[in-house]
């Protein structure tokens, strides 16, 4: 999605190393374009060496405001004019807003995104038992979070049990500083108000020792805060006993590629409701995103139809999904699932053939009769290109029956999306078309038979390029469509 840009174009930005990958802009510009700001998000690659000079280099250059992601969230912290007491406690930022001296004051929306996701999905920390599975640079935080929130328990396991230790430490210390000052608001922000009795509240555990956890009748929200079963160890969960499983309310993942770990899905088998790091994400986007807008003025507020909105996007995009691109044979139920799909996800539908006919201001039997096959697959190969070099996403892609026959448009499709397969018997086939005059390669004495062969010739390239093969025969066209959005995991 791109946004116009012009002399009053608000910029906002990323600054990491590395942020080639990062799924920040497509958070940030769908919710510009999604409610008319004239906002545009960037990501800046910045060396550990040169982050003071980045810092005041978006002062000079007036940029709107910052994300910060890894190695440089604690490193931006003396470049700050203020900094957020949830950000302070701990110890980290990944937010900058502009202050009315032109300065930036540092928020943590990591944390607040997680509990705004916790919310979102009906979690409530006050009064219940944590644990949390590693001591890694996002244990901290979220056993601070957890803590500030009201948890009755926090127990942080890892395999070397000092580092887990020495995490507890720290966050009883931030937790006893933060009951000195101020009690922190659902919204993240200043309320009165203390944290008390927090001495003993983060307790370190070696990870072997977590059955000693499972007493009758406890259940835990469980905080997966390590690199297991980031892809591509798919196939990995810290803890793999189902025992464990049972004594979990809420599996949470950090982890959000793949989408589905086997942590949540060894939660869910046994019980439990379980969300992926991608939720965090999003709402730690649209916490910054807020902080931005009012920081200017706009009392900006993200609704839950316009966050699962974007949530979904990001799915997508994770799942290699950016669009959803339809092959198979001529009436293997393309266009009518492809509108289908486009009306249950509310994305955008292009048919190729339909956009090569309004394009062309003729119907495909005249660009036969006139120009030839060949010009028609021409006319089908810009068409692709021009969607993988334009960006284009977020669309149900409908292909006419012979586009993916051509090697040069296999290699463009592999980069336009997730391709389905819809496979379809030729007598299937036939049943649906016969009859119908508008096809021209079946203008033939025994289109049965030019059915087959056509299937025969053009079936295991349908076959190589899919991602998912969906069997159509004897299917409704909405049990279809569901069966896709299934087989991609949205």
């Amino acid at each position: 999605m791109a946004n116009y840009t012009d002399g009053c174009t608000r910029v906002c930005g990323l600054i990491g190393n590395p942020v080639k990958h990062t799924l920040s802009p497509l958070i940030h510009n769908t919710l510009a374009h999604m409610l008319g700001i004239d906002l545009v998000y960037v990501p800046f690659e910045v060396k550990e060496e040169n982050v003071g000079d980045a810092i005041r280099g978006a002062k000079a250059l007036d940029i709107f405001g910052l994300n910060i992601t890894i190695p440089h969230k604690s490193a931006v912290i003396p470049y700050l004019e203020e900094i957020d007491p949830l950000a302070k406690g701990i110890g980290a930022v990944n937010t900058l807003v502009r202050i009315e001296n032109g300065g930036f004051k540092g928020y943590n929306t990591d944390m607040t995104g997680l509990y705004h996701a916790m919310t979102d999905e009906d979690v409530v920390l006050e009064g219940e038992k944590i644990i949390i599975l590693g001591s890694g640079g996002v244990a901290r935080p979220a056993a601070f979070l957890c803590g500030s929130k009201g948890a009755s328990e926090i127990y942080i396991l890892n395999r070397t049990y000092d580092r887990a230790l020495e995490v507890a430490d720290e966050v009883n210390r931030a937790l006893a500083e933060l009951g000195t000052e101020e009690k922190l608001t659902s919204d993240g922000l200043k309320a009165d108000g203390g944290v008390t009795d927090i001495e003993k509240k983060v307790i370190a555990m070696p990870l072997s020792d977590y059955k000693k956890l499972l007493l009758e009748g406890e259940k835990y929200i469980v905080l997966q805060c390590t690199s297991v079963g980031l892809f591509p160890d798919v196939n990995s969960a810290v803890i793999e006993d189902e025992e464990f499983y049972r004594h979990v309310s809420y599996a949470i993942d950090m982890v959000y590629r793949p989408v589905n770990t086997k942590f949540m899905r060894l939660a869910a088998k046994a019980g439990a409701k379980s969300f992926s790091g991608l939720k965090m994400l999003l709402y730690q986007g649209i916490d910054a995103f807020e902080l931005w807008n009012k920081s200017e003025g706009r009392d900006i507020s993200i609704t839950k139809e316009q966050a699962d909105e974007v949530y979904k996007l990001l799915e997508m995009e994770v799942l290699g999904a950016s669009n959803i691109i339809l092959e198979g044979f001529m009436g293997s139920g393309k266009t009518t699932v492809s509108e289908i799909l486009s009306d249950k996800l509310d994305l955008e539908l292009l048919d190729t053939d339909q956009a090569i006919e309004e394009a062309e201001g003729r119907s495909i039997n005249d660009i036969f009769s006139a120009d030839g096959e060949a010009a028609f697959r021409s006319m089908e190969t810009d068409l692709v290109n021009m969607v993988v070099s334009e960006h284009l996403n977020q669309m149900v892609v409908s292909l006419g029956g012979g586009l993916p026959l051509r090697e040069e448009n296999r290699q463009l499709l592999k980069k336009a999306g997730k391709i389905v397969y819809l496979r379809t018997r030729p007598e299937t086939v036939y049943e649906r078309l016969k009859g119908d005059d508008t096809r021209p390669l079946l203008k033939t004495e025994d289109p049965q038979k030019r059915i087959r062969e056509l299937l025969e010739e053009r079936s295991e390239k349908y076959e190589t390029l899919a991602d998912i093969i969906i069997d159509t025969d004897g299917k409704d066209a909405s049990d279809i469509a569901n069966e896709i959005i299934a087989a991609i995991g949205l």
